[in-house]
């Protein structure tokens, strides 16, 4: 974890609005909060009538598909383009990312699903450490806020994502009980994928991961994007006023929204809906009829895009094609968000830790790694919403 950010000249937080604001419940019980969202006023909510008739127009273009999948597939689209290789060259790949020891992980996943891995670098560097050019891990100087597992069903009609909380509280192979983003910093990617297949026992196929940085770039291409904030809240950290309702970040704004965690009702847990929502707010921008049509916008997106991510060697411009040629039908409504299941925050030594919720958690990735996610949706829900928050 990151060293503590120093809280700004404003009044004490209270107790329920800390990082740690989730309470303990008792031994094998789900909070009583439970990340989710409200259903109300969404991110893809329509001012009025005409705009709602309008989207139900939109073209089936190739549309990002939730958080990074959703930039992974608005980037992928582009190789259909005529820039096709200049897209292509500008995503870095990262050689030997996935764990060569095929005896200790998990066996192959359903034919036709697909697995991907997918982080944010939380370098706080001062240019991209990912994409083009970039160093994609220098041991103990990155950790990552966003830990994502984006699963794929074969028949490409939804997506599902779990996003794992930072500061979740793991076994990571030959450093015992740690954060599962301390992972990242100790080994890099290999071993984020390591234990992030020995926790769940779903196999990884392919791993993606972008700087915040590049979420700046992307925001500015695409002449910002607009979320929706509950009510009014004071960033202590850098001392940022969010009034509520809609606003339109820059790229700056953007970096600024998504890292907040102190003074937040749910600490991280709410930083993880914040993320999950600016970049799906991000990915309606990317789809939105304005930027498909002008070219010169596209552009500006796809190579802003493309420069900032970096993928596994093992994904080749076919694979990409192929992969947005799949998900061409699937809209923002299909995608599936959900945090990994918790029992409580508490400290171990000094450290401030998400206790994992193992039995809920088993559900969840057993229907991963059978293929049954929507029969694990219709009973368990599907997660959180991206309405408004906090």
């Amino acid at each position: 974890m990151t060293a503590p950010e120093q809280p700004g000249p404003r009044p004490p937080q209270r107790a329920d609005q800390g990082p740690h604001a989730p309470a303990a419940a008792p031994a094998g019980e789900a909070p009583a909060d439970a990340p989710g969202g409200e259903s109300g006023d969404g991110f893809w909510a329509l001012a009025d009538g005409a705009e709602r008739k309008r989207k139900r127009r939109w073209p089936r273009v190739l549309i990002a598909v939730g958080v990074f999948a959703a930039l992974l597939v608005a980037g992928i689209g582009g190789l259909l383009w005529q820039r096709q290789s200049s897209y292509n060259g500008n995503i870095d790949r990262i050689k030997g990312v996935l764990p060569t020891d095929q005896a200790n992980r998990p066996g192959p996943n359903v034919e036709g699903t697909e697995n991907w891995l997918l982080v944010g670098s939380d370098s706080r560097a001062e240019s991209p450490t990912t994409g083009e050019g970039g160093d994609v891990w220098k041991p103990g100087q990155q950790r990552t806020d966003t830990i994502m597992l984006l699963h794929l069903p074969a028949d490409r009609k939804k997506a599902y994502i779990v996003s794992f909380p930072r500061d979740s509280w793991v076994p990571v192979p030959g450093y015992g009980k740690q954060k599962i983003n301390a992972a990242f910093s100790y080994g890099g990617p290999k071993l984020l994928i390591e234990t992030v297949e020995s926790i769940t026992g779903v196999r990884i196929d392919h791993y993606g991961a972008i700087d915040f940085e590049g979420f700046k770039a992307m925001t500015d291409a695409l002449g910002g994007v607009t979320v929706n904030i509950k009510q009014s809240v004071y960033d202590p950290a850098r001392k940022k006023e969010w009034a509520a309702g809609r606003q339109k970040l820059n790229g700056e704004e953007a970096l600024l929204f998504v890292r907040q965690r102190y003074n937040l009702p749910n600490g991280d847990f709410d930083r993880i809906k914040r993320q999950q929502a600016f970049l799906g707010a991000l990915a309606k921008q990317a789809a939105d009829r304005g930027t498909i049509t002008n070219p010169l916008k596209l552009d500006r997106f796809l190579s802003a895009l493309t420069k900032s991510i970096s993928v596994d060697e093992g994904v080749s411009a076919g694979d990409l094609r192929s992969l947005a040629l799949s998900m061409r039908s699937v809209r923002p409504s299909d995608v599936m968000f959900m945090t990994l299941p918790h029992k409580a925050t508490g400290m171990r030594g000094k450290q401030s830790v998400v206790f994992v919720d193992w039995a809920k958690g088993k559900q969840l990735f057993d229907a991963v790694k059978t293929a049954q996610m929507a029969q694990y949706v219709r009973q368990h829900g599907g997660g959180n919403s991206l309405g408004a928050v906090s």
